[in-house]
């Protein structure tokens, strides 16, 4: 029986002893489309929560995140930068990243691996001809991805995925560099409640969540790691939870230790860095029991 390795520890720049990412997936009408792409319904009620997200959150997270200095990563389906076209410009022209998420926010688990293709292509080309800037990263709906996926993603010498969960820092999966995730650390597990009777619990509340995240960083500093919250602005840009982020961010931003990038600048930094080929994993699934078989004493 081989015995389990102690961790390596990921190395930060400039003695750095973790950092810290600030993602936002600016989701907003997208998901909504995407599920009833077979036929609309006449009701509003759940479009108009997610239209809070572009009239409203996403100005209070830009105030919140230059009020702390903090230049974040944001996800744009290119459906919202179709129907809102003044927020790709708006993310870029604050000095944010934009990248990739899907177009209509499609899940892969209903995606054939051409559509997907079709919908990469056409989200660049969009994002591009907003803003001039080609996206570098790409986030999957749904944090899924397939090895075509990241084999599409590679083909467009696209420079990072952020979907998976791999490791608690920065990797490599099928040659493409990975900045994960983590659902603890995204507001929609805490805070989304659509109504209608087809929610399974209420909301958290905002003291009970922002404990929650600054016992994460915690953890994460103290053992090296990405931080990285994910944020909707939708969800988020309550004026509650705005506060909290505020005052999560605000105490985080004290710490002298912590490296505050992008997800393309850590992406970058990474493959540069002596991490690269660390952490090199491959996606290929374990080979299949086929019946099984039980052995009897």
């Amino acid at each position: 029986m081989s015995t389990p390795q102690q961790p390596q520890r990921y190395t930060w720049p400039d003695g750095m002893k973790s950092a810290c990412c600030i993602s936002v997936d600016v989701d907003a009408e997208a998901p909504y489309l995407w599920a009833r792409r077979a036929g609309m319904t006449p009701f509003i009620g759940q479009l108009e929560q997610r239209r809070f997200g572009p009239r409203v959150g996403i100005g209070r997270l830009f105030d919140l995140l230059a009020s702390v200095d903090i230049r974040g990563s944001f996800f744009l389906p290119a459906a919202v930068a179709e129907l809102h076209p003044d927020i790709a410009p708006a993310i870029v022209g604050r000095g944010h990243e934009l990248a990739l998420h899907g177009y209509f926010h499609e899940s892969p688990t209903d995606t054939e691996e051409a559509e997907f293709e079709d919908a990469l292509d056409a989200s660049i080309d969009r994002l591009l001809a907003q803003t001039g800037v080609r996206p570098a990263g790409f986030r999957s709906p749904g944090w899924e991805m397939t090895r075509p996926m990241l084999a599409a993603l590679a083909a467009r010498g696209l420079a990072y995925d952020s979907s998976l969960m791999g490791f608690e820092h920065p990797y490599e999966i099928d040659n493409v560099v990975e900045i994960p995730v983590h659902w603890q650390l995204d507001d929609a597990v805490h805070f989304k409640f659509l109504g209608g009777g087809g929610d399974r619990w209420p909301p958290a509340s905002t003291r009970a969540v922002g404990e929650s995240w600054h016992a994460e960083w915690q953890a994460h500093h103290e053992t090296g790691g990405l931080f990285m919250i994910t944020v909707h602005p939708w969800i988020i840009g309550r004026a509650a939870r705005i506060a909290m982020l505020r005052d999560l961010l605000s105490r985080l931003r004290e710490v002298p230790d912590v490296w505050w990038a992008s997800a393309a600048q850590i992406a970058e930094f990474h493959r540069s860095s002596s991490n690269a080929g660390r952490f090199a994993v491959e996606s290929a699934p374990p080979p299949g029991i086929g019946p099984r078989r039980f052995k009897r004493n």
